[in-house]
């Protein structure tokens, strides 16, 4: 069955439903004060730990346009880690969306943005680029540029194969991203085992477990653009999205060009988890769990469950990359290591809860 749009749909109290509608403001107001603090914070920590005092100062000396006391933590502070906080910040954000959309699109509980096989295609890509050499005449964009050709070349293939067999039901594309996704994932092994690079295994698992490190700012305008244009889409479309998680009959029959509404998602949902894979490498968990978090706290309506999920995903990402860079200072942890010990145990727990359920489904 599917997700439960809101129990304000199902005849629930009109306590229940005034309830509902007052939290998911309250809740996106709690987020918003948060994440700002939360990424100032966040530049403190470190192979070396920094004071407050002199975070704050070189922040609110850049806000401001004033000269900075220490110029050593001012560079450390803006050159390194805040465009680093920042990327966690619309990774985090961008990968919650996709997860919240594609667990709509394909109307699966399991759900995550790469289910379309966009993160194995973008490992190929990265692969190619470490082991090869590939795109080497982009310099620092090279690794990025492969990731995003690979992961666009898997979603062009996941599409044609679906629609030649059919169309874009939900079980085509859970089944079809599946299985070319475990065969991309057997190319990029396969390139690895032919490197005569010693070090290239290291290099694409570390990749592929995802890194924010070396960020900079001219790393933000392309991934925080493409994740901005998507949330707007898909919150101009929430009335749609509610409308298909109950099933298409139901959506057509409301109107919806249910066919043009899941190529519209497909090609939105490639185009935005290619970007984020291209900067960041594959992150898990955070498309599964942060969605389902927000499903819990304001409900499965998409106009209230995408802005909370957005929020959530960007302060979970950014304390996760807080903890992979202090956990065994000075070594860095890759962010799927940290963001699976979190995510496995609070998705356990959600499903442990007697009142949460998708769909029916307990």
């Amino acid at each position: 069955m599917p997700p439960r749009p809101d129990t304000a749909r199902r005849g629930s109290p009109p306590r229940t439903r005034q309830r509902t509608r007052l939290r998911a403001p309250l809740v996106v107001l709690v987020l918003c004060a948060l994440l700002p603090v939360s990424t100032g914070l966040s530049t403190a920590f470190g192979a070396e730990p920094l004071p407050i005092g002199p975070v704050a100062d070189a922040l609110l000396s850049r806000i401001t346009g004033g000269v900075p006391a220490d110029l050593v933590h001012d560079t450390i502070v803006w050159n390194l880690r805040l465009p680093r906080a920042l990327l966690a910040v619309v990774v985090g954000a961008g990968l919650a969306l996709a997860g919240a959309a594609m667990q709509t699109l394909v109307r699966n509980p399991l759900a995550d943005p790469y289910l379309l096989g966009v993160s194995s295609g973008a490992g190929v890509g990265a692969t190619l680029v470490i082991t090869t050499g590939l795109f080497a005449g982009a310099g620092i964009w090279a690794l990025s540029a492969g990731a995003l050709t690979g992961a666009l070349c898997s979603a062009l293939l996941v599409f044609g194969v679906a629609v030649a067999q059919g169309g874009l039901t939900p079980l085509r594309l859970v089944l079809i991203g599946t299985v070319l996704g475990s065969a991309f994932s057997s190319v990029a092994s396969f390139l690895v085992f032919r490197s005569a690079d010693p070090a290239a295994a290291q290099s694409v698992l570390f990749w592929l477990l995802g890194s924010l490190a070396g960020a900079e700012w001219s790393q933000l305008a392309l991934p925080a653009g493409v994740v901005a244009v998507a949330g707007v889409a898909l919150f101009a479309s929430s009335g749609w999205l509610d409308a298909l998680s109950t099933g298409p009959d139901t959506a057509a029959a409301l109107g919806v060009p249910v066919r043009e509404l899941r190529i519209a998602l497909f090609v939105l949902l490639a185009v935005l988890v290619g970007v984020l894979v291209a900067v960041s490498g594959g992150i898990g968990f955070v498309g599964l769990v942060v969605p389902h978090l927000a499903r819990l706290v304001v409900g499965a309506r998409h106009r209230a469950l995408l802005p909370v999920a957005a929020l959530g995903g960007a302060l979970f990402l950014l304390w996760v990359d807080v903890a992979t860079r202090v956990l065994v200072r000075p070594t860095e942890i890759p962010l799927s290591v940290v963001s699976g010990l979190i995510g496995a145990p609070v998705f356990l727990v959600l499903l442990g809860r007697r009142r949460y359920s998708y769909g029916g489904a307990s």
